[in-house]
């Protein structure tokens, strides 16, 4: 198949290397001086663990128009990113290019194709303003995409992977109907490496990743340490993120997902081990915008709309958000 990866940043520079050394041709859009390495030298995902580097060739371009109409594109870009670069995307579409969002927190296209008996969303209006996306790539073309994979681009043009033996990338349909396009790119996906499992509810994969990521990454972005060092013998923190978690489950099943996340038992000892720090906390740190809106805005938009008490999340929500508007972030 012929991929774009659109934001070929620690995320999709792995999901780029491993299509491309599978036998796709890849292309990716970048930019900065990792678009300089990777025109240079390639894409190099570099694993922690015996598991040999993977280093691939791809077309590489911070102009999507070089590159070409595509049979798919992934679009890995932050969430605070993507409507900043809808108009860009449209040289990378074909007739019926699918194009797959593989994003963190509350996706743009979530009140589209919701299934029916499921409570409305609240107004979701800040995750594609002005509905740059809506217009520039249109729901029909949209496809839902929740990663499972811990990231880092540790210098321009390689990318180490933290979890060698957990790489998930959940395809879905966003009105969760069954599709030959999304079967083949799971089946892409699966053949270059990476686990991608059928699901017929796209939402519920990405609500089940929100939590962790509310209970956990949230926390880091406060501390500045990696969940190893946040969460390994400090009892407190654990008790606060089971206390988010809690709150978080409510809120979802409220709106209809009953989640799957053992919260008395969320820090046993495969939970605690990465050292690894969100990609929030990488935000923070490197100066870069940060997913505030989608990650924790859009879910305490979800509690207030349900009626559901947030203590402890909206305690998070309020420092994370005057953390990130003192550095310029958010």
């Amino acid at each position: 198949m012929r991929i774009c990866v659109f934001g070929a940043g620690s995320i999709g520079g792995h999901v780029a290397a491993r299509l491309a050394a599978a036998g796709h041709e890849v292309s990716v859009v970048a930019r900065g001086a990792h678009l300089d390495a990777i025109r240079a030298r390639g894409l190099e995902l570099r694993f922690n663990g015996p598991q040999p580097a993977i280093r691939a060739r791809v077309a590489a371009s911070d102009r999507p128009a070089d590159l070409g109409p595509q049979d798919a594109v992934f679009i890995t870009t932050k969430a605070n990113a993507l409507s900043a670069s809808a108009g860009s995307v449209a040289p990378l579409l074909g007739p019926v290019t699918p194009v797959a969002f593989v994003q963190n927190g509350i996706p743009w296209w979530y009140a589209r194709g919701l299934r029916a008996g499921r409570p409305p969303p609240p107004d979701l209006s800040a995750l594609d303003p002005g509905g740059a996306l809506e217009r520039a790539i249109g729901f029909e073309r949209t496809i839902g995409g929740v990663v499972l994979s811990s990231n880092e681009v540790v210098e321009p043009g390689i990318v180490r992977n933290q979890t060698p033996t957990r790489n998930v990338l959940t395809l879905g349909e966003i009105d969760d109907r069954p599709s030959e396009r999304v079967a083949a790119l799971r089946l892409a996906l699966r053949d270059a490496g990476m686990s991608s499992p059928d699901t017929a509810d796209i939402r519920l994969v990405a609500w089940n990743k929100l939590l962790r990521n509310l209970s956990r990454s949230t926390l880091c972005a406060l501390s500045g340490e990696s969940i190893h060092d946040l969460f390994h013998a400090d009892a407190a923190m654990q008790e606060l993120a089971r206390r988010i978690a809690t709150e978080a489950v409510a809120v979802a099943a409220a709106h209809g997902f009953d989640v799957d996340i053992d919260v008395p038992g969320m820090f046993g000892p495969k939970d605690i081990v990465q050292p690894h720090k969100p990609s929030i906390l990488q935000d923070y740190e490197r100066g870069r915008p940060m997913e505030v809106e989608a990650l924790i805005k859009a879910p305490q938009q979800f509690a207030r709309a349900a009626g559901v008490d947030t203590p402890s999340l909206d305690a998070v929500v309020a420092l994370i958000v005057h953390r990130a508007r003192t550095k310029g972030l958010y």
